[in-house]
């Protein structure tokens, strides 16, 4: 399931640093504006410490995590939705992603510099969040004006669209993204053609100094303040922490960094978890002797679908779905004594994958 997320900010913030930790893909990292120009896309596992007791269990040939998809891109400018820099590329690059991971920053260090010359995370969130919005009012505008063309032959269907974009349009017109805009779920209809850029998540990435990454400081407190109503979730990282733990070998030398560092994990575990959350994603797990394997699915899905993410013949030929919840398969220890046990359930096209699901599929094709 190739859904992304992307990393936003503006120049200078630590997007690319974050993005090397994150893939070790080595993405350029330099002190000026415009450093990452193409998105760089890393496919990166997702960390799952229930995949690890599962393959602990079963001691099978293989074990295969779940994969999230981050795409670097490159600084955005003030004027960016109007062209500025390399604007209209950027926006371009930001739509096609499905989530938004907005990289603020929240550090002093005067050998970095700043495209504005100071640090204000409130004041950087508001220049990206300006662009953004005012390239979805583009496409809005342009959308009323071919609404009210049809409206004139009363089409009722324009009118009732028009009367859903004005409000989208008032909305971002008072600063404000579009995904917070006071609609009814059904009404929502008259945008999904936009793809709009305001209405897809948004996860703040606070990028801290060494000193802040435990508690954070008055910036990260100064941006939280900002966006206590956008229902949006805040990570404090920090980048340079982050790539020195990338460049360590062993896990054990790894775990020893972070612990003397007062944290309990690796901040970019957390944030690919947060991100895979972004997307709206849950987990389930087939377990085998061959493999033990995580697979990626949208929360809400059914078996059938869910099989299909297998391979297709799974849906096509569903017959019935084999379930065991994950505490029942950790406690009892092996498939033959959850099914002992009677905690193997028997489930069929109607059934919703819950996250942590062991799964085994039965078709016919």
């Amino acid at each position: 399931m190739a859904l992304q997320c992307g990393i936003v900010g503006l120049p200078n913030v630590g997007k690319s640093t974050l993005f090397n930790a994150l893939t070790n893909a080595k993405a350029q990292s330099a002190n000026f504006p415009f450093c990452t120009i193409e998105p760089n896309v890393g496919v990166i596992n997702v960390p799952d410490d229930r995949l690890a007791k599962l393959a602990q269990l079963v001691d099978p040939q293989k074990v295969l995590p779940t994969t999230v998809e981050i795409v670097d891109i490159a600084g955005l400018v003030k004027g960016a939705s109007k062209g500025e820099g390399l604007g209209n590329q950027f926006l371009a690059n930001i739509r096609m992603t499905d989530a938004i991971l907005h990289v603020v920053r929240c550090f002093e260090n005067d050998n970095i510099v700043h495209v504005d010359g100071s640090v204000d995370p409130v004041r950087d969130k508001d220049v990206i969040d300006t662009e953004l919005q005012l390239k979805d009012l583009e496409s809005i505008e342009k959308k009323i004006q071919k609404l009210e063309r049809q409206a004139k032959g009363n089409d009722k269907d324009a009118i009732r669209g028009l009367t859903v974009l004005k409000k989208y349009s008032a909305h971002l017109n008072e600063g404000n993204s579009a995904r917070s805009c006071p609609v009814e779920e059904e009404e929502k209809v008259y945008i999904e053609d936009l793809d709009l850029l305001t209405c897809k998540p948004v996860m703040y990435v606070c990028n801290v100094d060494e000193d802040s990454v435990v508690k954070g400081n008055v910036h990260v407190e100064k941006l939280r303040e900002a966006v206590k109503n956008e229902n949006a979730e805040i990570l404090v990282i920090c980048a340079e922490i982050e790539a020195e733990i990338a460049q360590l070998d062993s896990y054990e030398e790894r775990m020893e960094f972070i612990q003397d560092l007062g944290l309990s994990e690796p901040g970019v575990n957390k944030l690919i978890q947060s991100a895979y959350s972004l997307l709206n994603l849950i987990t389930y797990f087939t377990a085998g002797e061959k493999e033990v394997r995580a697979w990626t699915i949208e929360k809400g899905t059914n078996a059938p679908q869910a099989a299909g993410v297998i391979h297709t013949d799974f849906e096509k030929g569903f017959i019935r779905a084999e379930v065991i919840h994950y505490d029942d398969y950790v406690e009892l220890g092996s498939e033959a004594q959850v099914r002992d046990a009677g905690k193997l359930n028997i489930e069929g096209k109607e059934y919703t994958v819950q996250d942590g699901d062991v799964m085994h599929f039965r078709f016919n094709v």
